[in-house]
This record gives C-alpha cells, structure tokens and sequence, in this order.
C-alpha cells in the first residue's frame, strides 16, 4: 500500500483515514465508518492493513521468487543446450564434409585412372595406325614410281616398247604382292573400345567403391549417452573416459548410468550385430525398451525393459559377443562368434520399440577404459535379372 495513503483525506468528508474496509477494500475516515454502506464490514486501523498486505505480499513474493529461480535455472539451461546445438551442428557439418571429400577423392582418383587407361589405349592405337600409314604410304610410293615408269615406256618407240612390254607379267606379280587386300583393309579392333570405358560405369565405379566402404548393422545414438561416455565420430564404438561432460541433460540421455542406446530401433524381424569388447573386465550389452526409465539408478533386468548380458570379472572373456533379435519370437541370444556358441537366451513376448543397448561400465580409476566397439559388416552387390 502506497504510504501516501497516510496523509491523504477523505474524498466524501475531508477528514484523516484512518481504517481500512476489507469487504470494500476501501479507505475510511472516522465518519465512513459509521455510514451504512460499510455497516457490520470488517474494518481494521489502517497501519494495522497496511502490515497485514505487506506480509501477504511477502507471503506471495516467495512462490515467485522461486517459480523466478527455477525458470532461470531453465533459461540458462536452454542457452546452453542452445549452444551445444550449434557445437553439434558444427561437428556434424564437418564430418559431412570430411566424409564426402573421401568420397570425392576416390572418385578423383578412380576418373583420373580411367583417363590414364583411355589416353593409353589411344595412344596404342593412334601408333598403330601410324604404323600402317607409313607402311601404306611406301606401297603408294612404290606403285606410283611403277605407274610412272610404265607411262613413261608407253610413249617410247616401238622397239624399245617390245623390249620392255617383256617384262609386264613380272611388273603384275610385284604389284599384286605389294598391293595384298590385308593392307587395304581396317584392322579388327582397331577402334577405341567405348563400351569397356562407358559400359555401366557408374555401376562399376559405385561397386569398386564398396572397398572403402564401411557398413555397421547398428550406429549408436550419442544424445543417449551419458555425460562420461564418449561415442566416436563414426558412432560405431564407445568408451568410458572417466570425465564428465558439460552435455544436455536431455530426457533421451541416461543420468548417471554410462549407457548409451543404438539410433535406430525394431519393433519386428530377425536382427544381429557383432561388438568386439576386447579385454574389458566388465561390460553390458543387449537391447533394451525405448520408454525404459534413463534417470537416476536403473535395474538391468527384464521386468524393466532390460535383456542384457553383462561382465563382471569372469574367467571366461570372449572378445566378440553376437546379440541376435528375434523380435516376433521375442528372443534375444547371444554368442561367442569365434565358434558360434549360444552364451545364453531370453525368451519374453516384447512390446514397443526395442534399441540396441550398450554399457562400457565404470571406469574405474583407468582400469577399464576399453571401448565397446560395434563390428562391419562385408557389403557385396548382387545383380538380378528382371526377367
């Protein structure tokens, strides 16, 4: 209340206000008082109402003052998260291009190696034709000197001419034999072989192309992992750096579990990937629900969307495990890829979406820093007929 009010009259009486109406939440001099419109009204001295507003505005300015810090706190989150958006972005954009100039320079490379063998088959060729050119043009030479010559003794008189005339059948066998249909003729082949150079050429390229290709069956999802973890540029492996990450606290990401889920998840099929763990003594793999709880502590185990295999220490340490999905069967096994022995099977009906699940585990002071990581796969073509 305005402590201007103290000096300030009564606008019907003139006289001092004194009392305060809390049905009216009017202002009253001693003559308001006994009026009849503020008859059997709760009235209260006026310094008295002025300490009870100030303490319930001081009542009131205390869920604001934390409804204020509490979005403060979430301003300065969101301006974070902002900022990490555009670090991401960034990243992002320079592996695209990392990734498209390899592409790029393979494509280079393959062009430049198939002008060297166009410029060298021409070169072949061109030789070649040169070379028969020359050997043409001595026989055109040779024939024109006899054309000459026979011309020459036509208009000699005719005694010489019957010497001469002699020796024509020697002159018909010599130009027969100089004038073979073989030098008359196009070698076979000696045309440049367009349909080697273009026949399908992108297809070629794009199959040759497969070799610095590498394709995983599974990528992992870095907004899923948690703040300790690191996930490769490629998002093909994982490890446990023992750092914490400024990161988002975002609700994909678990918080404080070091897991991290696969991008890509199924909700049908037949699904496998390989992950080579290495030497780490301890690791968890499996696939869990896309709406398992990714906050706080979390129990690994079926009932909370969880079929995982982990490792603690065991004395039996593969280097590959193979999760395999059958989602319509609902069974998730696992193997020892070195020679296919079952290491062991869930059997459950499954609901919702499952992902690909992935823990390198705690790491222990650098006594477990290994990385989990996600094998390729060979990548071949396969051309069918249409027919």
């Amino acid at each position: 209340m305005d402590p201007c009010f103290y000096e300030s009259s009564c606008s019907l009486h003139g006289k001092k206000l004194l009392f305060f109406c809390e049905h009216d939440q009017e202002l009253l001099c001693a003559l308001c008082q006994t009026s009849t419109k503020h008859r059997n009204h709760q009235l209260c001295p006026l310094q008295e109402a002025v300490q009870d507003k100030k303490e319930d505005l001081r009542a009131s300015l205390i869920p604001l003052k934390e409804k204020l810090e509490k979005f403060t706190k979430v301003k300065q989150e969101f301006e974070k998260t902002a900022k990490h958006i555009k670090s991401q972005s960034q990243q992002t954009k320079k592996r695209i291009k990392e990734e498209f100039e390899e592409l790029h320079q393979f494509l280079r490379e393959e062009e430049g190696a198939r002008l060297a063998v166009l410029r060298e088959e021409e070169v072949q060729k061109c030789e070649q034709m040169k070379q028969k050119i020359e050997h043409i043009s001595k026989r055109v030479s040779t024939l024109s000197e006899k054309i000459r010559y026979i011309e020459k003794v036509m208009n000699a008189e005719d005694i010489s001419f019957l010497k001469v005339a002699s020796l024509t059948p020697a002159c018909r066998v010599l130009c027969r034999s100089q004038c073979s249909l073989q030098d008359l003729e196009l070698p076979s082949g000696s045309l440049i072989d367009v349909a080697r150079h273009l026949g399908s050429l992108r297809f070629r390229v794009w199959e040759k192309m497969l070799g610095i290709v590498q394709y995983t069956p599974v990528t992992l999802d870095p907004n899923t992992a948690a703040p300790w973890l690191s996930v490769s540029d490629d998002l093909t492996s994982v490890r446990n750096t023992g750092v914490k990450q400024q990161l988002p606290d975002s609700p994909e990401r678990f918080y404080p579990c070091v897991d991290v889920l696969g991008s890509e998840g199924f909700n049908s099929g037949k699904h496998s990937w390989e992950v080579e763990v290495g030497d780490k003594p301890e690791w968890d793999l499996g696939v869990a629900k896309g709406s398992v709880n990714r906050k706080g502590g979390i129990i690994c185990k079926p009932e909370e969307g969880f079929w995982v295999l982990f490792l603690r220490n065991g004395d039996v340490k593969p280097q590959r495990i193979r999760v395999q999905l059958d989602y319509d069967c609902g069974e998730v096994s696992f193997f020892n890829p070195a020679d296919m022995s079952l290491i062991y099977t869930f059997k459950d009906t499954f609901t919702g979406t499952l992902f690909p699940y992935f823990s390198p585990c705690v790491n222990n002071n650098g006594s477990n820093p290994g990385a989990l990581k996600i094998c390729p796969v060979k990548v071949s073509v396969t051309v069918m007929s249409s027919q």
